[in-house]
């Protein structure tokens, strides 16, 4: 460990991020600013773009990671998806704990692989999937009036833009709403019926894909990457309410229903609770990398750990084959 303490005396943690393009300039930055944490450098291909970065930041730079390894205990991982499986592969062979960028890898084998590495070496490996960190997911798990979801719609559209190319729309965006729909309902997929299509970028740029749970729940996500305005949200509906996240505002909106009844015009109702749930705006990807520094700190599971990263890619993956077979038909 590094001979740098925190104010309580303890053994400050040593990070470094590789890949430092859009977002890993985000993570490295908020590894700075996290109390008992020192960022020790930062890795890219692009030895230029490392430069900059390290120089933001006041740390080192270099091109191959492996040459960070040995002096930090934790990375965050934010290459492109295809470079993923060795990239954190390497980190966890030597004894580094991992934030890896969503999708975990390109391929369920890879995640496989990686999970149980981790697993057996008693690592942390944490995925990205940053909208569990959002205000309205944290104040909507909080609020214990979530149990039994039936019906989700969701819907994230966003202008096109020249990033995140190297994956399609579903691998992109959607996998955002599939984590979360995973994570609020606890049954199995049963089936999946998917339709989309590329406009610009020669990949899927939009999709819209069914899910069908074991306990009944049917999930409807719709994913753009060419829309014109950006929009994201989730409706969720079980028997007693309905909860509206606004992922943009950020804002969470309840109706479920009340003691007692309503009459109107001799017409007799079930009484309605609304409610618009107060939150602060908070930064999710700090939150992400907090959580992360936690862990490691604390020894606790992540709260994304490998295994729902793993789950995530494979309902992905399987949308992704249901919309290569509707374009076949």
């Amino acid at each position: 460990m590094s001979d740098m303490s925190d104010s309580e005396g303890m053994a400050a943690l040593r990070a470094a991020v590789i890949g430092v393009g859009y977002l890993g300039r985000f993570h490295a930055q908020k590894y700075t600013r996290i109390p008992g944490v020192r960022l020790v450098g930062v890795a890219d291909l692009h030895g230029e773009r490392a430069k900059r970065v390290a120089e933001e930041l006041k740390v080192e730079a270099v091109e191959d990671f492996r040459a960070l390894l040995p002096q930090v205990d934790m990375v965050s991982v934010v290459t492109e998806t295809e470079s993923h499986y060795a990239v954190v592969r390497a980190c966890l062979e030597a004894g580094v704990h991992v934030l890896v960028e969503k999708p975990i890898t390109a391929s369920l084998e890879d995640a496989d692989h990686l999970v149980a590495l981790a697993e057996a070496r008693g690592l942390i490996l944490q995925v990205g999937h940053i909208k569990r960190f959002h205000p309205a997911v944290s104040a909507l798990r909080e609020s214990g009036w979530l149990s039994n979801p039936r019906f989700i719609e969701a819907q994230r559209f966003a202008p096109f833009k020249n990033r995140a190319l190297d994956v399609d729309v579903v691998q992109d965006l959607m996998i955002h709403d599939v984590d979360l729909i995973l994570h609020f309902v606890d049954s199995e997929v049963e089936s999946i019926e998917a339709v989309g299509s590329g406009i610009f970028s020669g990949k899927i740029d939009i999709a819209n894909a069914r899910i069908r749970f074991a306990n009944g729940c049917v999930a409807n996500v719709s994913a753009s990457r060419v829309a014109r305005d950006a929009t994201r949200r989730m409706r969720i509906f079980q028997k007693d309410a309905l909860f509206d996240l606004d992922f943009t505002r950020p804002g969470l909106s309840i109706r479920r229903r009340g003691t007692g009844n309503w009459v109107l015009d001799g017409v007799t109702f079930p009484a309605i609770e609304e409610l618009d749930v107060p939150l602060q705006k908070v930064d999710a990807m700090e939150m992400e990398v907090r959580a992360f520094c936690e862990a490691v700190r604390g020894g606790r599971p992540a709260l994304v750990n490998g295994r729902a990263g793993r789950r995530a890619l494979e309902v992905v993956m399987a949308i992704r084959a249901a919309i290569a077979s509707w374009s076949e038909s």
